[in-house]
């Protein structure tokens, strides 16, 4: 029987590569320019009506996991590059034909396709470190 204890945490970085977090809350505006996106890109990327969108204590609870799982994924990607922010932003930026259609990874998180985009990356992540 296999030992999954090593992949069990695969899913959660190492540290803040991107110090997109104070303490265990995410800096909701800081992961937000990180990906260049516009209020509008958000209310269609999480599906949260665009007079909802906001950053501050009456922010929607969907919106705060929305945004906790991008600032994760991008500090797993920030991981792998050693924590180097211009490289994990290239990488986010630039159309990848890995992921289908020559789409950019931040153009995935835009459309509504996190989850797929977060298998790519962890099954990518666990094929390197073999």
């Amino acid at each position: 029987m296999p030992i999954l204890a090593p992949d069990i945490f695969s899913t959660i970085p190492k540290e803040d590569y991107l110090s997109l977090f104070q303490d265990t809350k995410p800096k909701y505006p800081g992961v937000v320019d990180f990906l260049e996106f516009k209020k509008d890109d958000v209310s269609k990327a999480t599906n949260v009506p665009l007079s909802s969108v906001r950053y501050d204590e009456k922010m929607p609870t969907e919106l705060q996991e929305r945004i906790r799982e991008w600032a994760t994924l991008l500090n797993l990607v920030a991981e792998h590059f050693e924590g180097n922010a211009q490289k994990t932003t290239l990488w986010f930026m630039t159309p990848n034909p890995l992921l289908g259609s020559n789409i950019a990874p931040r153009d995935m998180i835009r459309f509504g396709k996190y989850k797929k985009l977060f298998k790519f990356i962890v099954n990518a992540l666990a094929e390197n470190r073999r």
